[in-house]
């Protein structure tokens, strides 16, 4: 048998774990391709590394992977405006109004993108934590390693993210009672009733409105709330729908013709999420459940 060169061993390596560390890199940013990007960043990191540095090459693409992903997900903090992938996300979209019981069959489907919703309201270092131990057993002590924080602070970055995705999975997401507070943030939305849109908002909500151009985040009661003022008046069509699940809302033009999607994640019995859906294509691709009467 002809042994392998020092690259060859790398790269046989590095393709064994490649499957797995997209799962982990996908899970923490929510973007295929920037899961992809991430893990080929680890793997130009690991082709530059000494022959006999890398005792452990899946822990150390673990760790370099993790860093990345933090790096990204920081990134998307301070500069909010994103790109989608390269085709928008598919979404199911479902009657919420008692008037399609066979819906309930389809949001079974979709319980992996609210794992995905929640997560997202998780700080960079909560979520790789969670993500790592939780989902993927990898140890605490390599995840310190990842965090660049001890063993014990990383054990309570995990139960802290642990406990946020409990409480998102409790009463308070009990589909009936996310459903009348959502039902109360558009109503105060139609009235334009600033006080009330505070009184179901989170403080640190997130709104993401995702257009042909891309995504674009806002965040804070007090600006959502004024963008949602803003929108009072639109000459729109409405029906209660669930959005992967989420409670949310359809959106229809004065002649039927399906428009936007929004979609809201309840913690606490307030708002702590909003994605908002307009892009063409997407919406395109969409079933919509059949649109109110004018």
């Amino acid at each position: 048998m002809v042994p392998h060169d020092r690259g060859d061993a790398l790269a046989e390596a590095f393709e064994q774990e490649r499957g797995r560390l997209l799962a982990v890199a996908h899970r923490m940013l929510g973007s295929r391709a920037d899961a992809e990007d991430a893990v080929q960043e680890a793997w130009l990191r690991l082709s530059r590394q000494d022959d006999g540095s890398v005792d452990n090459v899946a822990g150390w693409l673990t760790t370099v992977v993790g860093r990345v992903c933090i790096d990204v997900m920081r990134s998307r903090r301070r500069h909010p405006e994103a790109l989608y992938d390269d085709h928008p996300p598919e979404l199911v979209v479902v009657a919420d109004d008692g008037s399609d019981p066979e819906g309930d069959a389809v949001l079974a489907e979709s319980v992996g993108l609210a794992l995905l919703v929640v997560l997202d309201t998780l700080s960079p270092a909560e979520r790789v934590a969670f993500v790592l131990h939780d989902l993927f057993g990898v140890p605490f002590d390599q995840i310190a390693q990842v965090l660049d924080r001890s063993t014990d602070a990383s054990k309570m970055l995990a139960s802290r993210a642990r406990r946020k995705v409990r409480d998102a999975d409790e009463p308070d997401v009990e589909h009936g009672r996310s459903r009348a507070v959502v039902d109360a943030f558009l109503a105060a939305s139609r009235a334009g009733e600033f006080d009330e849109l505070l009184r179901v908002l989170d403080p640190d909500v997130t709104w993401r409105s995702h257009t042909g151009r891309g995504v674009v985040e806002r965040r804070g009661a007090q600006v959502v709330a004024a963008r949602v003022q803003r929108g009072a008046r639109a000459d729109v069509r409405t029906r209660s729908v669930r959005v992967d699940g989420r409670p949310g809302v359809a959106v229809w033009d004065p002649r039927g013709r399906p428009i936007g999607v929004m979609a809201c994640t309840v913690v606490g019995g307030r708002i702590a999420e909003i994605d908002s859906f307009t892009d063409a294509r997407l919406i395109s691709r969409t079933d919509f459940p059949q649109a109110p009467s004018a």
